[in-house]
C-alpha cells in the first residue's frame, strides 16, 4: 500500500500572519506572568530591599521568612497567627460542598435528561433562571434563613450555602452531558431490571468521569476563590482562606510588610492553581465530551 502525501505548495515557515500570533501569544503572556513574576520576587525580598522601589529586580539574596510568617504569623489586627488556620477552613468548607453539590448535580442532570419527569423543563427552567439572578440578591433572605434553622455562622451553614448556589451551574453541565448518552442505552438497562438508582451508579456515573472532573474543578475554584459568601456566612470561626488574607493586607496596624502579603497571596491560589496544573488534560477532555453541548 502506497503512503499518500498532501498535495499543493508546502507552506512557509515564516509568515506575517504567523509572526503577529506569536507576538500575541507573547504579550498576552507576559500580560498574565508578570504580575506573578513580580509577586514571587517581592515576597523573595526584605523590606529594605523593597523600600529601594526596583519592583522587576531579582531579590539580591534569597529570604523565605515572608513565607514562614504568612504561614503562621501574619498579623489580622492584634492576632498574628497566620494564614495556616484560614487553609484548613478553607480545606474543611470546599472539599463537602463540592462533593455534595457535584453528587446532587449530577442526580439532577441524569433524572433531567434520561427520565424526564412531569415538569421537568418547568423545573429545569426555573433553576436556570434562578442561577442567572445575581446571588447578592439573595443575601439577606438566606441569612435569615439559616438564622432560622440555626446554621448561621457554622460549618454546615457555609457549605449548604455553596452547595444551593453552585447547583444550577453543575446541573446544567451534567443534563448537557447526559442529553448526548444514547437513550437506548438507559431503556435497555431498564428492560433488565436495573432501576433509576443501579443505571446511576453502575452505567452513567463511570461515563461522566470527564465532566465529573470538569464540575469538580469549576466548584473547587468557585468556592476556594469565595469572599462574600465566606465572610456572610462562615462565621469568625470558619473564616476561609480569602477572608483571611483580605484581614492581613488591609490589616492598619504595625508596618505594612508588601513580602508577607504577597506570599500569602500566593500560598491562597496555589491550591486552585495546582489542581488545574495536575488535571488540565481531564479539564479539556471533559469540556470537549459534552459540556457546552446543548
Amino acid at each position: 500500500m502506497t503512503k499518500s502525501h498532501p498535495n499543493g505548495p508546502k507552506p512557509a515557515r515564516i509568515t506575517a500572519g504567523r509572526i503577529g500570533l506569536y507576538a500575541f501569544l507573547v504579550a498576552a503572556a507576559l500580560f498574565f506572568l508578570l504580575p506573578l513574576y513580580t509577586m514571587v520576587v517581592t515576597s523573595l525580598k526584605s523590606m529594605d530591599e523593597i523600600r529601594l522601589g526596583q519592583i522587576f529586580a531579582l531579590p539580591a539574596e534569597l529570604d523565605f521568612s515572608a513565607w514562614v510568617t504568612a504561614w503562621s504569623g501574619a498579623c489580622m489586627g492584634t492576632v498574628c497567627v497566620g494564614i495556616r488556620s484560614g487553609f484548613w477552613n478553607s480545606v474543611a468548607i470546599t472539599v463537602p460542598a463540592v462533593a455534595l453539590s457535584v453528587f446532587i448535580g449530577a442526580v439532577n442532570g441524569y433524572a433531567l435528561s434520561l427520565w424526564r419527569p412531569r415538569g421537568a423543563n418547568l423545573l429545569f427552567g426555573l433553576l436556570m433562571a434562578g442561577g442567572l439572578i445575581p446571588y447578592q440578591i439573595f443575601l439577606y433572605p438566606m441569612v435569615r434563613a439559616m438564622a432560622n434553622i440555626g446554621l448561621y455562622n457554622s460549618l454546615a451553614g457555609i457549605i449548604l450555602v455553596h452547595v444551593i448556589f453552585g447547583l444550577p451551574l453543575v446541573t446544567l453541565l451534567f443534563r448537557n452531558y447526559f442529553v448526548s448518552v444514547p437513550e437506548e442505552l438507559c431503556k435497555a438497562a431498564r428492560v433488565d431490571g436495573a432501576g433509576f438508582w443501579r443505571i446511576f451508579f453502575e452505567i452513567m456515573l463511570p461515563i461522566a468521569v470527564p465532566m465529573i472532573v470538569v464540575v469538580s474543578m469549576l466548584q473547587f475554584t468557585g468556592i476556594w476563590n469565595d469572599f462574600l459568601l465566606g465572610l456572610v456566612f462562615a462565621g469568625r470561626d470558619y473564616l476561609p482562606m480569602t477572608v483571611q488574607l483580605n484581614n492581613i493586607v488591609n490589616t492598619t496596624m504595625g508596618e505594612r510588610t508588601y513580602n508577607v502579603n504577597m506570599a500569602a497571596t500566593i500560598l491562597t491560589a496555589v491550591v486552585p492553581l495546582a489542581i488545574y496544573f495536575l488535571s488540565g488534560r481531564w479539564f479539556v477532555r471533559g469540556i470537549a465530551a459534552g459540556a457546552v453541548k446543548g
